[in-house]
């Protein structure tokens, strides 16, 4: 049976490292890892999937909770024989790893996690990601997409990466991107479980990231008993596209350290 997701398998299937899954966040799809797949291919098998109601994986309307995205991920690793693994997520795919630890933990023997938090959403975060989840269905994902786009990357990001997200998050179909958000909004709280992770940990933040700030960043690096911090300067919600040479050179850093 071919797998629920759609996703890249690249790189070297045959080496010695572990293999280096992706998780993306939202609205993006997995094209958002380009400058990762590109630079750690030559290297290691680097597993990328479009997340249930992204890029060209299909799209489940209603209500998609963290927990189907990993149970969907858990089938995609299953099927593509991915025993053990590194695995990293931004942002939602951030909190989407962090769930898929607590589910299968067994398999990762590195967690990344860029731009994201553990806590559960407050009451009014709560209502604001299911009234945002119903003005993408009434107005589509373009308008949204034009007033975060300064927020996602810094005001003094390339064109071209501002044109790729923009590009991205309008592509986005809006039933997926309601369903992610409606799904976000009940989140458990991740921080009881990320001080029991024993594998080593790399925590990745933009400086002037406006959605997780460089305090929730350093909170979590506290609560990880094995953890590296690392500031991106001058990025602000995606430093892997804004500043991809650095974040590249952190993460072989930290690949480079966990290999077996």
């Amino acid at each position: 049976m071919a797998p629920f997701l759609a996703y890249g398998d690249e790189g070297a299937h045959m080496t010695q490292a572990l293999p280096l899954v992706l998780v993306h966040g939202h609205p993006f799809d997995r094209t958002m890892w380009a400058p990762q797949i590109e630079a750690f291919s030559a290297s290691h098998r680097v597993i990328a999937p479009d997340l249930r109601g992204y890029g060209a994986s299909p799209v489940t309307p209603g209500v998609t909770p963290l927990s189907r995205f990993a149970e969907d991920l858990e089938e995609l690793l299953d099927d593509l024989k991915a025993e053990a693994f590194v695995l990293a997520g931004l942002s939602m795919g951030g909190q989407i790893a962090m769930e898929c630890f607590s589910r299968f933990g067994e398999r990762v023997r590195g967690l990344v996690l860029a731009d994201t938090a553990p806590s559960p959403e407050t009451p009014g975060g709560r209502t604001a990601r299911n009234d945002m989840a119903d003005r993408l269905l009434a107005e589509g994902m373009r308008g949204y997409a034009d007033e975060v786009l300064e927020k996602m990357v810094a005001p003094t990001a390339h064109p071209e990466v501002k044109a790729h997200v923009h590009r991205m998050m309008t592509s986005t179909d809006p039933e997926g991107a309601a369903a992610a958000l409606r799904g976000r909004a009940e989140r458990p709280d991740y921080r009881p479980l990320l001080t029991r992770v024993a594998v080593p940990a790399l925590v990745v933040v933009g400086e002037d990231d406006a959605y997780t700030p460089v305090a929730d960043a350093q909170a979590m690096h506290a609560l990880l008993p094995h953890s590296v911090l690392h500031v991106v300067g001058g990025a602000a919600h995606l430093p892997n596209l804004e500043r991809p040479a650095e974040f590249n050179e952190v993460l072989a850093r930290f690949l480079a350290a966990v290999e077996p």
